[in-house]
């Protein structure tokens, strides 16, 4: 098993643990930590709460919420370092988080471009969605449209990820090692 391999197998461990002793709380708190640029993959975090949803610990619908709301508390985070902390922040300590000089600069094209809507689409595509809050604090997007299209975004993300985990459910113990 390669590095890359251990690292996902741990953090997907210390997901499953967290959801499993948390529930909803877990939820939130880890799709939190997701979007506050910490790289913790949603996309095990909402299959296994979706597998949940199939043994009939969670309801789909709230688990999605949950989810959405989890990004929410997280981006806000990261809106408020980007606002407070702007690019010299993010070109200085940015490294550490996986955020690029690159990366910033194709924010501030998208903002520029597409305006606060980009808020919205980022949040429904892989790794970007991880890291657009940041970039939004730093453009200083208006903070209530921030949140409402960080929750409107993130909840399909959220909502496919669980809806996929409980069609999984029960081959979930076959497919675990992939997670």
């Amino acid at each position: 098993m390669g590095i890359f391999s251990k690292i996902i197998a741990l953090l997907s461990g210390f997901v499953i643990a967290v959801i499993s002793a948390s529930g909803y709380a877990g939820v939130i708190l880890l799709m939190a930590v997701e979007s506050a640029c910490i790289p913790l993959p949603s996309e095990v975090i909402m299959p296994f709460s979706g597998y949940l949803v199939s043994t009939g610990q969670f309801d789909l619908w709230w688990v999605s919420a949950a989810g959405a709301f989890g990004c929410v508390l997280g981006s806000v985070v990261a809106y408020f370092v980007g606002f407070y902390g702007g690019r010299p922040l993010a070109e200085k300590y940015g490294r550490y988080i996986l955020l690029r000089k690159k990366d910033l600069d194709l924010a501030d094209r998208l903002f520029a471009r597409h305006g606060e809507i980009i808020m919205l689409v980022t949040r429904m595509l892989p790794v970007v969605r991880t890291f657009i809050a940041f970039p939004a604090g730093v453009a200083r997007m208006n903070i209530l449209k921030f949140c409402v299209y960080t929750f409107i975004g993130s909840f399909p993300w959220c909502l496919g990820l669980a809806y996929l985990g409980k069609k999984l459910g029960d081959n979930w113990q076959s497919i675990k090692h992939y997670f």
